[in-house]
């Protein structure tokens, strides 16, 4: 029996670059740094600074009331707003949507760490105690609220679940709609990823790690720079990017535009490490071999590789040396770029925002620069072509993009021009 074929008609956009997929693109385009100085929180007590931050969100006018923000977190409401705009840019009608054989999936890594952060203060603050606790805290913190918010929003009764891989999140959120609907339990999905951990806790907890740039305070649009010798961390991120995702035949029925084809996904973990990936890119690698075999294509059609780059100095090496693993020769043929360079890292929503560069690269045959690559490390296997500081414009029929988080998880999701 053939295969079903499953399409993105639908997609919504809150990043550090725009609201919207369409300003996002345009400023990822032209190689536009969203990243700036942290104004959510006094940054006086920690030496990171900089952060890729939303500033002109407003959830009002994405159809939240204003009587239901306070009971969701910040991750919740751009998880709500994204899919919002995704199911209006569908062209479903919003109140019809829970007559259709409709999930829900999001991808989500550490939740509503302000509300943690809040009610860890009032505990250990004599003046208020544990009587004082808010008691929507653990609705705010927990990570399915944003799929569960995502339901409420548009009364979907369908499956409702949340994907916890670390930065893998928002890939594997598309992954396990691919899925859902290939095997016929729906027909179509809201599916990506979410995450608004800017607060002192998570900035502190990061830095503890030695994970986070923190000699670019003064010039935070800088500061990430992947696979250049200079760099030295990732930045932090928040925002949400959603997709609808349906089987094709049901797409056309309802005469949908389809963006993309999303025509396979694979996964993979490398059972290493808490936190760094495994250093020859290894098993990374069968990750990605599994999803070109998956989408049932060969290696080098693959026209544009979107790095997870993350600007470590371990991750950056040990992608690259997963793409001589999986492409070969092609290695030193195929576009990649790292938009983390300008977006800063989303976490659990990286992998979504990534996937929605992957199709407007192959809608504008267009491949987006790696900013701040003005030294690639050569000397420690970062010597492929990571389009420099300036895009292309080329054909790209097919698109891929990669995420390697905490724990070794590893989720790829390749797309193709619909044909």
């Amino acid at each position: 029996m053939e295969r079903k074929r499953i399409v993105i008609t639908g997609m919504g956009c809150i990043s550090p670059v725009g609201n919207t997929p369409e300003s996002a693109w345009d400023a990822i385009k032209n190689g536009r740094s969203g990243i700036k100085n942290i104004s959510q929180f006094d940054t006086s007590r920690v030496k990171v600074k900089i952060a890729g931050e939303i500033t002109d969100f407003n959830a009002e006018l994405y159809g939240i009331q204003r009587k239901s923000l306070r009971k969701m977190a910040r991750f919740t409401q751009f998880a709500v707003a994204a899919a919002h705009e995704a199911v209006r840019d569908c062209g479903i009608d919003a109140d019809k949507l829970k007559e259709e054989k409709c999930g829900v999936i999001v991808g989500c890594c550490l939740g509503g760490t302000e509300a943690f952060q809040e009610a860890i203060r009032k505990l250990y603050d004599p003046s208020f105690g544990p009587e004082k606790i808010s008691p929507f805290v653990t609705p705010l913190m927990i990570s399915n609220e944003a799929a569960a918010n995502v339901s409420m929003h548009f009364g979907i009764n369908g499956l409702s679940w949340t994907m916890g891989t670390a930065c893998a999140s928002g890939t594997d959120a598309l992954a396990l709609a691919l899925d859902l609907i290939r095997s016929g339990r729906i027909e179509m999905s809201i599916a990506g990823g979410t995450e608004s951990s800017i607060t002192e806790f998570s900035v502190a907890s990061y830095d503890q790690l030695q994970a986070l740039a923190k000699n670019y305070n003064d010039c935070p649009e800088k500061s990430c720079r992947p696979f250049d010798k200079a760099r030295e961390g990732f930045v932090i991120a928040e925002g949400s990017v959603m997709f609808v995702l349906e089987e094709l035949e049901h797409a056309k029925k309802r005469g949908a535009r389809i963006y993309a084809e999303l025509l396979g996904t694979g996964a993979s973990c490398d059972a290493y490490h808490i936190t760094k990936p495994l250093e020859d890119g290894s098993i990374a690698a069968l990750g990605f071999q599994e999803a070109i075999s998956d989408a049932g294509i060969r290696p080098e059609q693959i026209d544009y590789y979107n790095a997870h780059g993350t600007s470590t100095v371990v991750n950056d090496m040990a992608e690259s040396s997963m793409l001589k693993t999986v492409f070969g020769e092609h290695s030193r043929k195929i576009r990649i770029s790292s938009t983390k360079s300008m977006t800063g890292h989303m976490i659990g929503a990286a992998g979504a925002m990534e996937a929605m560069v992957c199709i407007k690269a192959i809608n504008d045959n267009f491949v987006p620069p790696t900013i701040n690559l003005d030294n690639p490390d050569i000397e420690n296997g970062c010597d492929l072509d990571y389009t420099p500081n300036k895009g292309v414009s080329c054909t790209v029929n097919t698109a891929a993009s990669g995420s390697l988080g905490f724990g070794g998880h590893n989720a790829f999701a390749i797309f193709g021009k619909y044909d």
